[in-house]
């Protein structure tokens, strides 16, 4: 069975500047390869072969450096939105999408299980399937806990509270989308809003796998040296693809590791 993949690769990854002026966050590069071409080599390995990017900020240097995907063995297409659209809305700009495909955002780091991901969200007859990550919060402050009476009944001085996040990583079926309006900026977290109002199925899927936030240079630091430390948990497959990327192959604008 040949799975579709869509990845959300058209925001401006305003929180990773300065990296990202000149060049789109999923191109930022975690040792030798871009984060895209990570996904995109753990996504083959996992049985997708046909990939939709939705584009946006800086789309010319993802098309120039991934083409059509045939160095990957995979068909890439591109959908590109002319005004930002959210998480969701892109999604209806693509045509032929499969009754049931992954969306991701095309910066994630993670030893994620696609394939069984995909599976789950089948078995379990799902129209949504958000792939959740446990977090540990630090709160640096004291939290007090009380009842309706104001009576205090508890105090946690600097709590480590753990949190079930989304990792950015998603299941859909193809007729969630009709609930999103022609045009209307539609996120994530309002589709799950709405799918939960017309009682529709939303599941959760619970992962102990690696996922690494690269939202600030502090986290892209500790993330690069996290993968060149763990490599082959994130690419279980690299002896059977391509060589890794040299740097005379980056493209322009991409800033290689010394």
């Amino acid at each position: 069975m040949n799975k579709h993949a869509v990845i959300l690769a058209g925001g401006k990854g305003r929180r990773l500047h300065p990296y990202t002026v000149n060049f789109p966050k999923p191109l930022a590069p975690v040792a030798d390869l871009p984060i895209l071409e990570i996904v995109i080599r753990q996504l083959k390995h996992a049985g997708f072969t046909r990939f939709t990017f939705a584009v946006g900020h800086l789309a010319e240097l993802l098309m120039a450096y991934f083409g059509d995907g045939s160095k990957w063995g995979v068909a890439i297409e591109y959908s590109r939105e002319e005004k930002p659209l959210g998480t969701v809305a892109p999604l209806t700009l693509i045509d032929d999408l499969p009754e049931q495909f992954l969306v991701m955002n095309g910066d994630v780091l993670s030893t994620i299980d696609y394939a069984q991901l995909f599976n789950y969200h089948r078995d379990n007859e799902a129209e949504l399937t958000i792939a959740t990550h446990r977090k540990q919060v630090n709160i640096d402050l004291g939290v007090i806990e009380f009842d309706h009476r104001m009576q205090v009944t508890g105090y946690r001085e600097k709590p480590t509270l753990p949190y079930d996040v989304s990792m950015g990583v998603y299941i859909f079926n193809r007729r969630v989308l009709e609930l999103v309006k022609p045009g209307e900026y539609t996120d994530l977290p309002t589709m799950v809003h709405r799918l939960m109002e017309h009682g529709r199925r939303v599941k959760v899927y619970l992962s102990d796998c690696e996922w690494l936030d690269i939202g600030r240079p502090e986290d892209y630091a500790e993330a690069t040296a996290h993968f060149l430390a763990n490599r082959r948990a994130f690419l279980p497959a690299e002896a059977d693809v391509d060589e890794p990327m040299q740097p005379d192959d980056a493209p322009q604008g991409v800033p290689m590791p010394k």
